[in-house]
């Protein structure tokens, strides 16, 4: 597949799913068929976002063959999704199980399983009436579908009035601070300073794919927005660019959240610029994923 078709492709599975209208699903059902790795993983986010609009039974017919895809950040994405529909999803979970003992399956695509399946698994507790869960923001009960949607995307619960206003706030600060980036690295992506810019091509020019300032909520209560996530290695990279008492209070704070969550975090700082490939080289060597080859 040729690049620029791809890149479209992509850009068209990720709006359908920002869209989240229930007639987005046979398209983005039809892109899980790509032969590209790229778009079929982000259909199959997209998909998850459809949970509570789409017709759960279809979607979670799309998701699980892809479990089983070659590409494991295809079948992160695609156990992810499926934790969104809860009750529905209960047939994905032998599936799931066979992943989790597997041990050939990647670290990062057994965490996702294990979260999925978990969702899925208390959502049809809360169906049986064994338990019950209540809306952290207003106390309401929640039902199962309910409960699975809010924790694949905040991982807490939230009645979906609640959902909602949560979904708000977020795009609303999201909105914030995409204003604030304004430098761009060789390969596109807007960044925030200059030492993220030397991170995201030190990156790029070893091939290493990252994500950059993606979502993330670690612990319940907090959501932070990690700078760099490298999927191939389930790895975290801050770079700490300022030296106020305010902001190293921050810093603190999400290191903490980072270490009791049991997140893999790289912590670089200004100094660390110059000599990127003995500092953010010669950690990512260490978490054995493969190795790191100077330029």
């Amino acid at each position: 597949m040729r690049y620029e078709t791809e890149r479209k492709l992509a850009a068209r599975a990720k709006n359908l799913g920002e869209g989240a209208a229930a007639e987005a699903l046979p398209e983005l059902v039809g892109l899980t068929q790509s032969p590209s790795p790229l778009v079929r993983r982000i259909a199959a986010s997209a998909i998850g976002k459809l949970a509570g609009v789409a017709e759960a039974a279809a979607a979670v017919a799309a998701l699980r063959p892809l479990l089983g895809d070659t590409h494991p950040q295809v079948r992160q994405y695609a156990a992810k999704a499926l934790g969104t529909y809860g009750c529905a999803a209960k047939p994905a979970l032998p599936t799931l199980r066979d992943m989790l003992r597997n041990p050939a399956e990647t670290d990062y695509v057994k965490r996702s399983v294990t979260t999925a399946g978990l969702a899925i698994r208390t959502a049809l507790e809360i169906d049986s009436r064994k338990t019950v869960q209540t809306c952290r923001r207003c106390g309401r009960a929640v039902a199962p579908d309910e409960y699975a949607r809010s924790q694949r995307f905040f991982e807490r619960t939230l009645c979906d009035i609640c959902f909602d206003q949560t979904a708000t706030e977020r795009r609303n600060k999201e909105t914030r601070i995409e204003d604030q980036k304004h430098i761009r690295t060789v390969d596109g992506t807007l960044v925030q300073s200059d030492g993220e810019r030397r991170i995201a091509e030190w990156l790029a020019a070893r091939g290493i794919a990252y994500r950059y300032d993606a979502r993330l909520r670690i612990i319940e209560g907090f959501q932070i927005r990690p700078d760099f996530y490298l999927p191939e290695y389930d790895v975290y990279i801050e770079y700490w660019g300022m030296d106020t008492p305010r902001y190293k209070a921050g810093m603190h704070l999400k290191q903490d959240l980072y270490m009791h969550a049991g997140k893999r975090l790289i912590s670089l700082y200004p100094a660390d610029k110059p000599c990127l490939d003995d500092s953010l080289g010669a950690k990512l060597a260490q978490f054995g994923r493969r190795e790191v080859h100077r330029t």
